[in-house]
């Protein structure tokens, strides 16, 4: 029981839990929004704070009557005389004339500051009465900082001494302002602590009763993978989705204890096999219907023509045969049938392909460049189905009027390099890294067109590679490509 405990208490405390992330999460979006909407709070309680303090300085000015302005004679620089009751509050006097006079400096002798002339005369420009000096708008201030750094609220009163228009101005220290405002902030942070520490405290066992359900799951996904494949995950344990999933999985366990492992595989050598077959297949019989058209083309009245047509149908159903005994073969053991290579004459063989190949290619342009006598080790089957597996690809990709091909055979690096060119339509860069992928399909509408099943260039590369040679591809999309094989000649 202790051991159990102690187990649930370490995976739910664990960095990787989902409890701890879920809380985790949850609590650093709380912090997240108290941040923003103490940020916000002081923002606009600063606003208020300042606005209510230069409205409350205003009120004062605008109800001293008129009279109260005209006692004061010409010196008004005398500090000694308070016009009104401001605690802390510096006085001046701007006349119409942007003369500046000092009435009165606070207890903290901070000097007022002073604006430029023009903003002064700005506020007496507007409006020119009294009774509309008193309907300006109340709360407008400005944050200043005088000569030595210290910041000041600012307020700037048009009032009349006499006839003559003037500017009171107002200052007063905003340090006991801001004292008052992060007070607000420090107990706002001290709330939104214990409403955080209150969160951890309720969040992590509503938390862990949410997600009993997904720990029962886990604790019978674990008893299936030790091998007990007779258990069943939980269903209706109140929660939608997780019921959902745990009722998914059941049916897939009901289906995989059937016969999931050798239904797989057969189905799997079936497709292959078909696949295989249906590419495979196509470029012989194709071969054959070629011959067969020209024979019914009127060849057949030449003795020549015909012998020639039979003698190639005769070695295409030998082929035909033996492609159809490497297909089974390649089904049973997913893997290329041993080849037999001998010596001969790969000049000759491409050759002997010519008329075939020209049937096939119709109405395109086929040049063919092939050096003599060039010897080495194949299989003449396999190197059939490499030369004409590269060149249906190419004639797959080629206009039927405008198209051109060429074949190249030559001795290169002690061994012989043979080149299949075209100028198609190309392969893009993205494909090219997986053109000898089984069952790849760089364009899928055009290789279904044909009847191909993505196989040719697969069992192209498996061909080469067990005649120890290699073969690459260059192409760029909108401008053919062309394949080049190299096969070693010493083998």
């Amino acid at each position: 029981m202790k051991e159990k405990a102690r187990d649930i208490f370490s995976s739910l405390f664990h960095p990787n839990s989902l409890s701890i992330q879920l809380l985790s999460r949850s609590l650093l979006i709380l912090a997240v929004l108290l941040a923003l909407i103490g940020l916000l709070q002081y923002v606009f309680m600063k606003d208020v704070v300042y606005r209510n303090k230069a409205s409350s300085i205003q009120n004062q000015i605008i109800s001293i009557p008129r009279h109260i302005w005209e006692q004061f004679n010409q010196d008004q620089e005398n500090t000694d005389r308070p016009i009104f009751f401001l605690p802390g509050a510096n006085l001046a006097f701007i006349d119409q004339e942007g003369s500046y006079y000092v009435l009165s400096i606070g207890p903290d002798g901070v000097n007022p500051p002073k604006l430029k002339t023009q903003e002064y005369l700005d506020v007496l420009e507007k409006p020119p009465l009294l009774d509309e000096f008193k309907r300006s708008r109340p709360g407008n201030y400005k944050v200043v900082k005088d000569t030595s750094g210290t910041e000041q609220l600012l307020i700037l009163q048009p009032v009349f001494r006499g006839r003559a228009p003037g500017v009171i101005q107002v200052s007063t220290l905003t340090s006991p302002l801001k004292e008052l405002l992060l007070r607000q902030l420090f107990t706002f942070l001290i709330l939104s602590f214990v409403a955080m520490l209150f969160g951890l405290l309720c969040f992590l066992p509503i938390i862990r009763k949410t997600l009993v359900p997904l720990f029962n799951m886990v604790d019978t996904a674990e008893q299936i993978n030790a091998g007990n494949l007779d258990r069943r995950f939980p269903t209706r344990q109140g929660q939608m989705e997780i019921d959902r999933l745990a009722e998914s999985f059941n049916g897939m366990l009901e289906r995989l204890e059937a016969s999931f492992e050798a239904e797989r595989e057969t189905k799997e050598q079936m497709r292959r096999f078909i696949a295989d077959a249906s590419h495979e297949l196509r470029t012989p019989l194709t071969s054959i219907h070629g011959f067969l058209e020209v024979l019914l083309r009127g060849a057949a009245n030449q003795r020549d023509q015909l012998n020639k047509a039979l003698k190639s149908m005769h070695g295409e159903s030998k082929r035909l045969n033996k492609l159809v005994h490497d297909l089974l073969l390649l089904s049973k053991l997913d893997r290329t049938p041993h080849i037999e290579l001998a010596e001969g004459f790969l000049d000759n063989l491409i050759r002997e392909m010519e008329p075939q190949l020209r049937i096939l290619a119709g109405n395109r342009k086929l040049d063919l460049f092939i050096e003599p006598d060039l010897k080495l080790k194949y299989d003449a089957d396999s190197m059939k189905q490499v030369v004409l597996n590269l060149f249906q690809n190419a004639v797959q990709h080629t206009d039927s009027e405008n198209g051109q091909i060429q074949i190249s055979l030559s001795k290169i690096n002690d061994g012989v390099r043979l080149s299949v060119q075209d100028n198609g339509s190309g392969i893009s860069e993205s494909h090219l890294p997986h053109v000898f992928d089984r069952f790849y399909r760089s364009d899928s509408s055009r290789v279904r067109k044909y009847g191909g099943a993505g196989l040719g260039l697969a069992i192209t590369k498996t061909i080469i590679d067990i005649h120890k040679g290699t073969i690459d591809i260059e192409s760029k999309e909108g401008h053919g490509c062309v394949f080049h094989i190299w096969l070693p000649d010493n083998q």
